[in-house]
């Protein structure tokens, strides 16, 4: 590649890594002398991949010195993996001569190893241990609790209370009387007129759901 490329190059390598930081690697391949060999001419951060510029070529490098250069097409976001396992997330910019044709390749690769293991300890910490159920509110009051205790039995019967029947009721304020529902002050005559029924019917139900 004409110097004056390569000076360019040097100088937006040195920016990149020292805007990203010790984790991103910047790697120039010269493979316009078609020197299988030798086609690093410039690396930022190469303790990423472990490799410096007498470091042998990479797979994009020898792909695109053979067959028909003008087919490589860029390719962005992409993971890679270092001989010792760490996963790097890649991007590859082909350079091209006047002619159209590569004869230089821009990588960038970020090694990903460090936020991949934090981000497995935050999913640890933070996902559901009963399997992506609704998180469990806590009530202020025990009229909110109430209310709570309501809503989750409509959620259990799996229809509105308009559309129960005796049965799904039975159920809902069976639901009710074991979540400890009825130890609430007064709760009958809300839980009653919730479900549409007398309280009479209401202690009803619950013999019905004891026995059932």
């Amino acid at each position: 590649m004409r110097e004056m490329t390569l000076d360019m190059l040097r100088r937006l390598a040195k920016a990149l890594a020292a805007q990203f930081g010790d984790n991103c690697e910047i790697v120039v391949h010269d493979i316009s002398k078609n020197d299988p060999e030798n086609t690093i001419a410039i690396i930022e951060n190469g303790h990423v991949s472990n490799r410096n510029q007498e470091a042998g070529p990479s797979h994009v490098a020898l792909a695109a010195m053979q067959g028909e250069r003008h087919r490589m097409p860029d390719e962005y976001n992409y993971f890679t993996q270092t001989a010792d396992g760490r996963i790097l997330r890649s991007s590859t910019v082909y350079i091209n001569d006047e002619e159209g044709m590569p004869e230089g390749i821009f990588c960038i690769n970020y090694d990903m190893t460090s936020l991949l293991m934090a981000k497995a300890t935050i999913d640890s910490l933070t996902q559901d241990p009963k399997g992506g159920n609704e998180p469990e509110r806590i009530p202020t009051n025990v009229n909110d609790l109430l209310d709570e205790l309501l809503e989750r039995s409509v959620q259990i019967v799996g229809k509105p209370v308009a559309m129960m029947n005796k049965e799904d009721k039975v159920k809902a304020i069976g639901y009710l009387n074991e979540a400890g529902a009825m130890l609430i002050t007064k709760s009958g005559d809300k839980i009653a007129k919730f479900f549409g029924i007398s309280k009479y019917t209401l202690y009803s139900y619950l013999d019905s759901s004891a026995n059932a």
